[in-house]
């Protein structure tokens, strides 16, 4: 008997998806807290028999974790095909969404949802499940029973991430080369903090980890490094530079011990703006993308996002990262509620400021989020899987049509804003890249075809019914 980790298939046909697929991190560490258990994972992008892994595994515990909105009426499927072929397993759901709607699986498939994150729950549950135990002595869930869903004693959160294991990496080995984002391939990720003190309406982070910062050391960030054999590692830490004297003692350790790897990490752009140093220190130690959350062109619209940051800052961060020779990734999110002005407006400034590598999303508000909370009323669907953040699931200003021309037209204006020297760098770069087997020409056409569906009004509207 053991444990068989599940991390579902991609739903959707716009997105990241295409452009992004990337380690399934989440039960990678969760199988790291259970191997007494024989851990198995499924990453079922890649691996689609989830009935060969039930029969091979035989688990006693089947953890599938639910990364995205989007993937809920997936995550229920599967747990449906899981008690029909393995009903003598527990069936446990995790997640940001499991997390902040608990309700949405209150279903006879689902036996049990981890509540907020999950290494030390889902270690308790294996080890009461493995015995035979109620799971009713597990602090930190919410059961499904015949009389409803009922919670746990609370669990408090891990406060010394550095007692975590390693992520179980050596669990997904047959797939590792195939993990990219963008032309980043092979490519890992690396977690070193949990929690954020800022309160952006739209964002689930904070009321999932909470907002009291808890952080790996130093030490730490750079033995999980070290670790791992990928030359691309991108921190998915929503601010890497939280804390700048951890960066910097980091960096420090890791240029000590000759560490090179390709970094990438978000961080606020006020932070960039005030420690230009820090920035300068990473580019020298790899950095090549750091992530910007700019949202918006105004300040009354950053402030109506509750964002606590200035277009100012911005701009400041963004010159910057040109000056170091940086390379950034820009998001802003479009409104449903804008008119043909305004989406001009954002085209302008992007045109403009040459940020030919912004990404776009749609102002969605995520079930469990202050801006879910304020417009739970004006939503338009019950859909799921048009919460992909490229989808509006609120009614909008302009006809639909005409909403999604303008925000393809986003991207198509980023595109067009590339100079003409970046885009043969970038040409010389992709040939040179294929040519010497580091992107294999089938990926160079997926990244191509990706972007290219982004452009498209057109692959917008089909989603909807």
């Amino acid at each position: 008997m053991s444990v068989l980790l599940v991390h579902p298939p991609q739903v959707g046909e716009v997105g990241l998806q295409e452009l992004a697929f990337v380690e399934p991190l989440a039960v990678e560490r969760l199988a790291a807290t259970v191997p007494e258990a024989a851990p198995r994972i499924l990453d079922m992008r890649l691996d689609a028999d989830l009935e060969r892994a039930l029969r091979e595994a035989r688990p006693r515990v089947v953890g599938i974790a639910c990364p995205f909105t989007t993937q809920v009426p997936e995550v229920l499927r599967l747990a449906e095909r899981v008690k029909r072929e393995a009903p003598e397993a527990a069936v446990v759901v995790g997640g940001h969404h499991p997390t902040l709607m608990p309700q949405d699986f209150a279903s006879p498939s689902v036996d049990a949802i981890v509540a907020g994150e999950g290494e030390r729950t889902f270690a308790d549950l294996v080890a009461y499940a493995m015995d035979g135990a109620s799971l009713d002595g597990v602090p930190g869930l919410i059961l499904n029973s015949s009389d409803g869903q009922r919670r746990t004693a609370p669990r408090t959160p891990i406060q010394d991430l550095d007692s975590l294991p390693l992520p179980a990496r050596h669990l997904t080995a047959d797939w590792r080369r195939r993990y990219f984002w963008m032309n980043q391939i092979p490519h890992a990720l690396v977690e070193t903090a949990r929690g954020c003190p800022y309160r952006c309406t739209f964002c689930s982070v904070w009321r999932f980890y909470g907002t009291a910062v808890r952080y790996q050391s130093p030490e730490r960030i750079v033995e999980e490094v070290a670790s791992v054999e990928e030359p691309y590692v991108l921190f998915t830490d929503d601010n890497f530079l939280l804390s700048v004297n951890r960066a910097r003692e980091a960096g420090e350790l890791l240029a000590r011990r000759g560490i090179r790897k390709q970094y990438t990490f978000q961080a606020r752009t006020d932070t960039i703006a005030r420690h230009p140093d820090l920035i300068e220190q990473w580019r020298d130690l790899g950095l090549v993308c750091v992530f910007l959350g700019l949202e918006k062109v105004s300040e009354g619209a950053l402030d109506d996002l509750d964002k606590r940051n200035t277009v100012e800052n911005n701009e400041a961060a963004i010159a910057l990262l040109k000056r170091l020779g940086v390379g950034f990734t820009g998001n802003f999110i479009a409104d449903p509620q804008w008119d043909h002005a305004q989406f001009a407006e954002l085209r302008d400034y992007v045109t403009e400021r040459q940020l030919f590598n912004s990404s776009f999303s749609v102002l969605t508000p995520l079930p469990g989020t202050v801006l879910y909370e304020e417009n739970k009323g004006r939503i338009t669907t019950d859909d799921y899987e048009l919460f992909d953040l490229w989808h509006t699931v609120l009614p909008t200003r302009l006809p639909l049509e005409e909403f999604y021309r303008e925000f393809a037209g986003l991207w198509q204006a980023a595109a067009a804003s590339t100079p003409q020297a970046n885009r043969r760098r970038r040409l010389l770069k992709g040939l040179w890249q294929v040519l010497t087997g580091k992107v294999n020409l089938a990926h160079a056409r997926r990244l191509t075809a990706g972007l290219k569906q982004l452009r498209d009004p057109e692959a917008y509207l089909r989603a909807h019914p």
